[in-house]
């Protein structure tokens, strides 16, 4: 019998490795083959307490052989049984919970198995989880989650076509890559990194590179930033390109942004309470401006911040300001940002500002009035730069902009409380799992207004945009632009007016 009792345990150690070892060397486990593989581990191990049974069942009648027949000859079966029947009762229980044991291990393997192929529902469990932040990539972690990595990128495809200009080098059609980005990102504990490559107008330029370390200050949550990153500059240009509801960013943060733009080497820091946040930065050259390794950079100092007044269930008041001030680099000789007005496509497609000569210095403001309820939401900014020159007189130049949309479908607006700024919408039915997707219809006006400078132009647009998100992390957008320009100088003087069509698909991941 001691022989008979190695043996169970053994055979079930052999029973578990064998049906486990599948399951660990196949590249992706599905629920279906957890399930079969369950199902093939029960029968095994019904088969295994059958058996024991049998061979209890045998002891059980060779101790009753021996009762019957007391004057048996040693040596035989009944003499053999002569011992008391507690140790077999001992016996019995332990093999019982040799087995119990056996199951209990399988189970614990099983899990682990399901967490390590991501379908685990345990927190803090390694493995990859897809689709996280409305991004279609994967998210690795570690066990204890002290590590993580996710690589990301997005693509952005547009065709433009421009009719009705009095220019006919304004009517013009074309399609681009408005953005190619490759990259990953991640956490060491409390710090992250971030990089991003950026392929667009034949040129590679870094844009989200940088280092990260999270913690609270005075309760609140608080990120500090070192390296290039997006400035907080209103509420589209605090944005990713690829999250704001329209194909160009507004006429407030168009026209008010520094001469270092929307991305800049330094250093932030961004504070976040219950309905508000407030941001501090300083700022040089991002890495592919021009002037870099020349000259002394550019240098700006912003401030944002943004509160919620009012926040319920059913939506949120938002209101924000922003202010800059800016050193110019001796590099820069002259400023004559022409944003585009109509398609990111179309470069002749812009409002004349008028150059300024030698500027020294610059600053900017604006301001932010918007709110979300329930499926609606609606945005006004107001963005305004004054540049200093050492040979002329200071130029003020503004842009405004009135925005209002509405989630077709029911959806929540895609802008968040949290940090003022355009973030992904959730999406409800997925295309991708037999869905409609959800449709949004937006409507916006920019003026552009530099008519401070003594040949500085006017322009306005009237955008009417419709959203098809498939899904979290892709989205169609179709843009009918009617704009008007009135030039002073340059190609394209007077005024001229016209239509532009847009379309874009876009995946982020």
């Amino acid at each position: 019998m001691m022989i008979k009792s190695r043996l169970y345990p053994a055979l079930a150690a052999v029973l578990f490795a064998g049906a486990c070892t599948p399951a660990f060397a196949a590249h992706e486990v599905t629920n279906a083959e957890l399930l079969k593989l369950i199902k093939a581990q029960s029968a095994e191990i019904n088969e295994l307490k059958q058996r024991l049974a049998a061979v209890e069942g045998a002891r059980g009648n060779t101790v009753a052989t021996a009762a019957a027949n007391p004057n048996a000859a040693p040596g035989t079966a009944a003499a053999s049984a002569s011992s008391p029947i507690a140790p077999a009762t001992d016996e019995t229980a332990r093999r019982q919970a040799q087995v119990d044991n056996a199951i209990a291990d399988t189970r614990e393997s099983e899990m682990a198995v399901a967490m390590a192929r991501g379908t685990g529902k345990a927190g803090g469990g390694s493995g990859a989880r897809w689709g996280r932040g409305g991004e279609a990539g994967p998210m690795f972690r570690s066990d204890d989650g002290f590590f993580t990595f996710k690589p990301d990128g997005r693509l952005l495809f547009d065709i433009s076509r421009t009719s009705g200009s009095g220019y006919e080098t304004r009517n013009i059609t074309g399609s681009q890559i408005t953005s190619a980005r490759l990259g990953g990102e991640g956490t060491i504990g409390a710090l992250g990194y971030h990089i991003e490559a950026d392929f667009a107008d034949n040129e590679v330029a870094l844009r989200q590179t940088y280092l990260t370390y999270t913690t609270q200050v005075f309760g609140n949550r608080t990120k500090f930033y070192l390296g290039n990153f997006l400035k907080d500059l209103g509420t589209e240009g605090s944005s990713e390109s690829a999250r704001v509801p329209f194909m160009l960013r507004n006429a407030a943060t168009a026209v008010g942004q520094p001469v270092v733009s929307y991305f800049g080497m330094g250093g932030q820091m961004r504070m976040y309470g219950d309905g508000w946040h407030v941001s501090l930065s300083v700022n040089g050259n991002a890495p592919n401006s021009s002037t870099s390794g020349t000259n002394t950079d550019s240098t700006t100092y912003l401030t944002r911040a943004h509160w919620n007044p009012l926040k319920g269930a059913d939506g949120f008041i938002h209101m924000g300001a922003w202010y800059y001030y800016e050193k110019i680099s001796d590099g820069v000789t002259s400023i004559n940002n022409t944003p585009a007005i109509a398609a990111d496509y179309n470069d002749n497609l812009a409002v004349s500002a008028s150059s300024i000569a030698n500027p020294t210095q610059d600053h900017g403001k604006g301001f932010e009035l918007g709110g979300v309820y329930r499926n609606f939401w609606m945005m006004n900014e107001y963005g305004k730069r004054t540049i200093d020159s050492s040979t002329a007189d200071s130029v003020s130049r503004h842009g405004s902009s009135f925005a209002a949309g509405w989630m077709i479908t029911g959806e929540a607006p895609g802008f968040s409380s949290t940090s003022g700024s355009w973030k992904a919408v959730k999406v409800t039915n997925p295309v991708t799992s037999g869905g409609w997707g959800a449709f949004e219809l937006a409507g916006r006006v920019d003026h552009y207004d530099y008519a401070d400078a003594p040949r500085g132009g006017k322009g306005k647009s009237y955008t009417l945009g419709v959203n098809w998100y498939l899904n979290d992390w892709s989205r169609l957008m179709m843009n009918w632009v009617h704009w008007n320009t009135a030039n002073k100088v340059g190609s394209f003087q007077g005024p001229d007016a016209g239509n532009t069509v847009s379309m874009r698909a876009q995946v982020v991941f």
